[in-house]
């Protein structure tokens, strides 16, 4: 499943990140590749766990942990640390898949990652090039999204950015390693709780149906899930 979830950030917080992070010391994005993103990657990267990359990520958890929409479709157990890259004057990102485990340098903590995660701190406007291209069962979708949206897609998906050829693309992207570890699984229950969402809204929350629903639901992710 893959999803364009709007306005995670608001104006005002996209604005308060890139403050924090435009002006700190960047690094060559290959400094937390793997050995086959190595070879296809060529953009700059704010050090993973440098100050402004803790500052601009406690931001953007926090608006992770107030997104009903967000939860729903990504029900997640963790989150990796959120990390921040640059593309402009042709930097790009060849064909690659995630690595299936990120490990937080420095700490025992550590991901699988299911679903990838990529926020859009730039108005597109503001760049050319720079698409989210990715591939998987849904077929191939391009993304390029207004600043404070975010897309969500399954980690195992190929996929790559397009080169920036005027401007510079600032975005944030990070892993969620999800209670329900199948994608099909999450999906289903991602397409449940919005209908239960909607019957709820037009029928009452106490109706007989909307209660007998969220049972299924809540007896599905128990389950599925692990916690």
């Amino acid at each position: 499943m893959m999803l364009q979830i709007p306005e995670v950030l608001s104006p005002q917080q996209v604005a308060q990140c890139r403050a924090i992070i435009v002006a700190a010391p960047w690094q060559d994005g290959n400094a937390t590749s793997g050995f086959q993103s190595a070879l296809a990657k060529r953009n700059l990267q704010l050090p993973e766990g440098s100050p402004a990359a803790r500052q601009a990520g406690a931001l953007i958890e926090e608006a992770l942990s107030a997104n009903a929409l967000f939860f729903s479709a990504a029900l997640p157990l963790k989150v990796f640390p959120p990390l921040f890259n640059r593309y402009e004057g042709g930097g790009t990102f060849g064909n690659h898949v995630d690595n299936a485990i990120r490990y937080l340098r420095g700490s025992s903590f550590r991901v699988r990652s299911d679903l990838s995660a990529t926020l859009f701190l730039t108005a597109p406007e503001d760049y050319d090039g720079g698409e989210l291209v990715v591939e998987d069962t849904f077929g191939q979708q391009r993304v390029k999204l207004p600043a404070g949206h975010m897309v969500l897609y399954p980690a195992s998906s190929v996929h790559h950015v397009t080169p920036v050829t005027r401007g510079a693309r600032i975005s944030s992207f990070f892993w969620i390693q999800s209670m329900v570890r199948d994608d099909g699984q999450r999906a289903l229950l991602f397409d449940l709780d919005t209908q239960i969402q909607r019957v709820g809204q037009a029928l009452g929350q106490q109706e007989a149906a909307v209660v007998g629903l969220t049972g299924v639901y809540h007896n599905l992710l128990r389950r599925w899930a692990d916690a």
